[in-house]
């Protein structure tokens, strides 16, 4: 039976935010449990809340022995390395403020771990980033925060968008340079058009629906 194993952060390990209790929770039908039940392929999911590059590396590395034991090892990072600490920004928008994992640092953590896949005898899939809903994100980082020193620091709102999707383009132009096949989830959103509905109330985690189109793409791209 073909195996796929799957490192990444809270998108890979099926968090949404659970609007009545206003916290995150874990979805049962998240992309890997319904794309693993829709094809018959075997999955293992090591992804983990909060997530990024550093971390994730790190967990590879923990089970770098099991790694051959599968056909292919899906990584999906970007989501919280491109993040800021909203928090000191409120309190100091004059202030430079660098992300959890700046960009260089990103594409070189991540070239690296698509390295350490392959020595280890697996094959790695890469996976980009659904696109966030800018308005959304920005009422949820602002919340109990200075919104109009957060606003004063992006320029405007639409920056949360730009800037992540710098790294969705990193992704992709690790995936290009070193040969790795490259799932494109963005798209389905995109081509949508007003993909709202497919977002949680945070604007960056995807919901029920939002997996349900993740894992169309996946049986797309490994079933052919």
């Amino acid at each position: 039976m073909r195996s796929i194993c799957v490192f990444g952060d809270s998108i890979a390990k099926g968090v949404v935010l659970d609007n009545r209790k206003n916290r995150y929770t874990y979805i049962k039908d998240n992309f890997m449990n319904i794309f693993s039940r829709k094809s018959g392929i075997r999955t293992e999911n090591y992804a983990k809340f909060g997530c990024d590059v550093i971390k994730g590396s790190k967990i590879i590395s923990n089970h770098i022995s099991e790694l051959s034991e599968f056909d292919n090892i899906l990584v999906e990072f970007g989501g919280n390395d491109c993040n800021f600490n909203w928090n000191r920004i409120s309190e100091e928008p004059e202030k430079e403020h660098i992300p959890s994992t700046p960009i260089a640092s990103f594409k070189e953590i991540y070239t690296k771990m698509i390295e350490k896949i392959r020595a280890a005898g697996s094959d790695p899939i890469m996976m980009n980033l659904p696109p966030l809903v800018a308005e959304k994100f920005f009422a949820w980082v602002s919340k109990g925060n200075n919104a109009g020193n957060i606003l004063k620091w992006l320029g405007d709102v639409d920056h949360i968008f730009r800037w992540h999707r710098d790294y969705n383009d990193a992704v992709c132009e690790i995936a290009e340079k070193n040969s790795v096949p490259l799932i494109d989830i963005r798209s389905a959103f995109t081509e949508l058009g007003d993909y709202s509905e497919y977002i949680c109330e945070d604007g960056m985690h995807t919901n029920l629906k939002g997996h349900r189109l993740i894992a169309d793409r996946m049986l797309s791209f490994c079933c052919v």
